[in-house]
């Protein structure tokens, strides 16, 4: 039975954990497996993994890319970083006027946490 569920809120292939036993309960299928060293591969990069945990870390859980982009590197490459973190599944956007608002993906966090916890 797979434990990842595709997110309608992401783009493209990308997908959100749903309900995830910790791997040390269940073994992962290939195809899950795929997708889980996706999401951490997009969380690998240091540049990534900080604009990630700014996001998740904003009042409300929703951050406008201006008020994100300060990380040491160009607009264009946090742009660049945060498709990747959107093609992963990790992030969902919205455009509003000329800003992009960005939120962690449905059940990503506590997805993440329940497949890294151990199990009971």
């Amino acid at each position: 039975m797979s434990k990842l569920a595709l997110s309608p809120d992401a783009p493209d292939a990308a997908m959100s954990l749903g309900c995830c036993q910790p791997l040390g309960r269940e073994a992962l299928t290939a195809a899950d497996a795929v997708k889980v060293a996706a999401m951490f591969k997009a969380l690998s990069d240091p540049v990534r993994l900080r604009l990630f945990s700014r996001i998740a870390a904003q009042p409300g859980g929703e951050a406008c890319v201006c008020d994100i982009q300060d990380v040491g590197v160009s607009q264009p490459t946090v742009s660049h970083h945060l498709r990747k973190l959107r093609e992963a599944g990790l992030l969902i956007s919205e455009r509003r006027a000329s800003w992009v608002y960005y939120r962690v993906a449905p059940g990503v966090l506590a997805g993440m946490a329940g497949l890294l916890s151990e199990a009971a």
